[in-house]
């Protein structure tokens, strides 16, 4: 799961915003009321207005001014949070408006520091240095320019028309907002033409192997009509509250808004693409072959990992201890089932063996939606708080599904006014396996991403930037770690399942090596491969489409088992102090009840409260022995 990365380049790059394509529109968008209804949700955090000191007062207001800021320069991430005011345009990456966003984040951390942080309550004062941090780093990445390295295979304005899936067409003023951004599309558009010559002058480019799969993304947009445009869907489905003369005029400014700007830009951009872009791109795949590349790397492996001092080297170490840990759980599953062959062979035989996939997309997904509904009723067991917001299930959008991952997260909307969405890959089934289902499903659903994005979203004493707080680490971390409680929910009782869920733990350890190797260590494309094909069941087509997001995104993916290990560790060591008395209910409540932290904020928090629960654990042993 990754915040839409086209319009935050202050934010970890991730996924482009989706949309329902006609590929899908045969496969049910399924709502599963999945942990909601179960609590209150909200944990109190700081004090409310009435409370609040002086200093808090100025603190919160600048909070929220740079909230309303965010929002109004970031439409779509108004859109992506579910505010609608700004649904009408688009965020504007012009040399002005980058210039303008970064002027803005220097004046909030320069009003942030006029407001003495010892008058603050200690909730405030950790409010007062997450956000600190976070202008900081928009501050110090600003200098590797990474808005010229915002298109690639997985999302970018390539897949514009993919915003549609998370807008609600239901009033007249939804098809006016979107044909107004369907008419803006033009200049959008010649934005990033400059931009993509801004990065061949510069050299900041992304390399061609991941550039060569762009044309025929590009080719899905120059359609000869309006109607044959990814842009033209919310046209043809009206609500029964729109009558036909506002359909009538609705569909015709839409056909025209199309043909008039979103078909002549992209066919700017088609030429742009082919003839200046594509022949410019690097050769070399690891950032280290860009201007800055070293300097960068290092700046994103802090930034991912939010963890100072963490070297390169130190985490290829680490994948290759984990790698060895993991490798060794495998083969006791594969002498389990009784396979004869070695381990590759083993891998061989998952990944081609008809009994382990599904021959139709719709077979597939039914078979996902299943597994969600499973997973549900055993959460009680391990959290006392879940929260209120459901989640759904859909396919990933055609125009993404050849170039994307096997499944991601869609956050609900702040406001509560969306729900949740787990989207899954059901382009080509035949490679997507069945012993995989229960661990993606923990992962990007519950307890993973929705349990904790969506019980963030719900802390409503926390300022709106914490509420909505992306950090890779705790984010990330927080998913492999729930991968590991499939058995305490009552998962992978198939070995073939847990050897799946051993599959993903190697997946994230692979990743350690591999994003090292390529950016640090001067790795190829093919060298990344055949390492992650070595050590994984996981299909060709899978472990291309990962090597090649790796490379697009350098350092994002060590965050996954960086986050993990030390979630993991931490719970280690509560269950090693408190014995007996350790209550799984309470650490993970504790756990996640800050919402997203980095992770050099999370351990001394979680280290605080074991010594917490220790003393209140020895003061009821000493009241009882009186």
């Amino acid at each position: 799961m990754n915040l839409p990365k086209l319009f935050f380049f202050a934010a970890p790059p991730g996924r482009p915003v989706l949309s329902r394509s006609k590929a899908s529109a045969g496969i049910v968008a399924a709502l599963l009321v999945l942990g909601g209804a179960f609590s209150d949700g909200a944990v109190a955090l700081a004090a409310t207005g009435p409370d609040r000191s002086p200093a808090g007062e100025r603190l919160h207001a600048l909070f929220e001014s740079a909230w309303q800021q965010e929002l109004a320069d970031n439409p779509m991430m108004a859109t992506y949070t579910g505010d609608t005011r700004f649904n009408d345009r688009w965020t504007d990456l012009s040399a002005a408006g980058l210039a303008r966003r970064h002027q803005h984040d220097r004046d909030t951390l320069s009003a942030l520091r006029a407001i003495p942080r010892t008058g603050l309550t200690p909730a405030e004062q950790l409010d007062y240095d997450l956000f600190a941090r976070e202008y900081e780093q928009r501050l110090a990445t600003h200098a590797f320019k990474p808005w010229l390295y915002q298109i690639d295979h997985m999302g970018g304005i390539q897949t514009l028309s993919e915003t549609a899936e998370i807008l609600s067409f239901q009033s007249v003023k939804d098809y006016e907002d979107w044909i107004k951004r369907l008419q803006g599309v033009g200049p959008l558009v010649d934005q990033h033409i400059a931009l993509l010559d801004e990065a061949v002058r510069e050299g900041r480019t992304q390399p061609r192997a991941i550039m060569e799969r762009l044309p025929p993304q590009l080719a899905l947009q120059v359609v000869d009509a309006p109607e044959k445009s990814p842009f033209y869907p919310p046209f043809q489905r009206f609500p029964d509250g729109i009558g036909a003369a506002d359909r009538a005029r609705l569909e015709a400014a839409g056909r025209a808004a199309i043909a008039d700007s979103v078909l002549p830009a992209y066919r700017r951009l088609q030429t742009a693409f082919v003839e200046r872009y594509l022949p410019a791109t690097r050769a070399s795949v690891g950032i280290s072959g860009t201007p800055q590349g070293a300097d960068y790397y290092r700046e994103r492996i802090a930034y991912h990992t939010t963890l100072s001092g963490l070297t390169a080297e130190e985490i290829h170490a680490i994948g290759l201890s984990e790698v060895a840990r993991i490798r060794a759980e495998m083969i006791k599953i594969k002498d389990q089932v009784g396979f004869k062959g070695t381990l590759q062979e083993f891998f061989v035989f998952l990944r081609t063996d008809p009994q382990f996939y599904y021959k139709t997309s719709q077979e597939l997904f039914d078979a996902y939606l299943a597994v969600s509904k499973r997973i549900d009723p055993g959460l009680v067991k391990l959290f006392g708080k879940l929260p209120r917001t459901p989640y759904g299930l859909r396919a990933i959008p055609a125009t993404s599904a050849p170039n994307t991952t096997t499944a991601y997260y869609q956050p609900p909307a702040a406001d509560g006014s969306r729900a949740g969405f787990y989207y899954v890959n059901l382009y080509r089934p035949e490679v997507r396996p069945k012993y995989e289902m229960e661990v993606l499903s923990v992962h990007e659903a519950v307890p993973g991403h929705h349990l904790q994005i969506a019980l963030a979203l719900e802390q409503a004493s926390m300022p709106q930037f914490r509420r909505n707080a992306g950090y890779t680490a705790y984010v990330e971390g927080w998913a492999l770690y729930s991968e590991s409680l499939g058995e305490e929910l009552g998962l992978y009782q198939d070995p073939y399942s847990k050897f799946g869920q051993l599959t993903y733990d190697m997946w994230r350890a692979v990743r350690l090596v591999v994003d090292t190797g390529l950016h640090a260590k001067g790795w190829t494309r093919q060298q990344a491969v055949d390492y992650f094909k070595d050590n994984a069941a996981k299909t060709e087509a899978d472990i291309v489409n990962e090597i090649d997001r790796y490379i697009a995104w350098p350092g994002q993916a060590l965050a996954y088992k960086i986050g993990q290990l030390r979630i993991s560790a931490l719970r280690r060591e509560a269950e090693t102090a408190l014995g007996a008395r350790f209550d799984i209910r309470a650490f993970h409540d504790m756990l996640l009840a800050t919402g997203a932290v980095p992770l050099d904020v999370m351990e001394p928090r979680m280290r605080a409260w074991i010594v917490a629960q220790q003393t209140n654990s020895e003061q009821a042993t000493s009241e009882q022995a009186k």
